[in-house]
């Protein structure tokens, strides 16, 4: 793949304390248009808290944001949805007890008058699951009931219902089997296909080598590298995480 060289996000000198414990210190990297980037780090580098700052739910002591030209200093949720920004968390905040069209429209469901446009949500939700390519023979089905790969399937679905300007996936295959989790990395590699930019935050680095372009390193809540997978491993980012630069 040919590296791009046009920014889609900074992030410049994020800063978040929680208390006395610092979660993210001076914080500083950059997000090119149509790559996979992964950013890798143990518990307590930073990862979570910087998801949280993209999607708005937290708002970080100092520095700021650039998406595109413009600067903010901080997010709100509904300003992420509207900027393009796509989260999908590690626990994929489904309702176990809606089907897979209910969850794909949570929270912005269709509406015909004053009922819900139950039909033609079900019709856009299948036709979104097959350009996708997610298997669900019975979309009328609790997503409680569903495997894990197809539940992945339905959070990425509902993400990208919409345009996804940044799409986050939050360990996408985590507690996963290998079955599903060869599923989960098609639509990936799918989607990379289409040049669509895409942020993992991942602790499993064979599969961060299988699907990214450029690995940041996270430690103590700062950025220590940044390399293009193509020039390294994942002995050498391992090595990175445990002892540092």
């Amino acid at each position: 793949m040919i590296q791009s060289n046009t920014f889609l996000l900074e992030v410049n000198d994020l800063c978040k304390k929680f208390n006395h414990i610092v979660a993210l210190d001076h914080l500083s990297l950059q997000l090119r248009q149509e790559e996979v980037t992964a950013i890798v780090g143990d518990n307590g580098s930073g990862k979570s808290t910087l998801i949280k700052i993209l999607s708005g739910s937290l708002i970080p002591d100092s520095g700021s944001i650039i998406l595109g030209e413009k600067h903010y200093q901080h997010l709100k949720p509904r300003n992420s949805v509207d900027l393009g920004i796509r989260v999908v968390y590690q626990d994929l905040s489904l309702d176990n007890y809606k089907n897979s069209y209910e969850n794909i429209f949570l929270g912005e469901e269709l509406k015909c008058g004053p009922f819900l446009a139950k039909r033609r949500m079900a019709l856009e939700a299948k036709q979104l699951l097959a350009d996708l390519q997610i298997q669900i023979p019975d979309l009328s089905e609790d997503v409680g009931n569903l495997s894990g790969g197809q539940r992945q399937g339905i959070a990425l679905a509902r993400a990208l219902r919409q345009e996804a300007r940044l799409l986050i996936l939050d360990e996408p295959t985590a507690a996963m089997g290998i079955s599903e989790t060869e599923s989960v990395f098609r639509i990936l590699r799918d989607l990379k296909a289409e040049k669509r930019s895409i942020l993992i935050i991942s602790h499993n680095l064979f599969q961060v080598f299988d699907i990214a372009d450029r690995i940041f390193i996270l430690k103590a809540g700062k950025c220590i590298g940044s390399v293009l997978t193509k020039d390294s491993s994942p002995d050498e980012i391992h090595h990175l995480i445990k002892w540092g630069a």
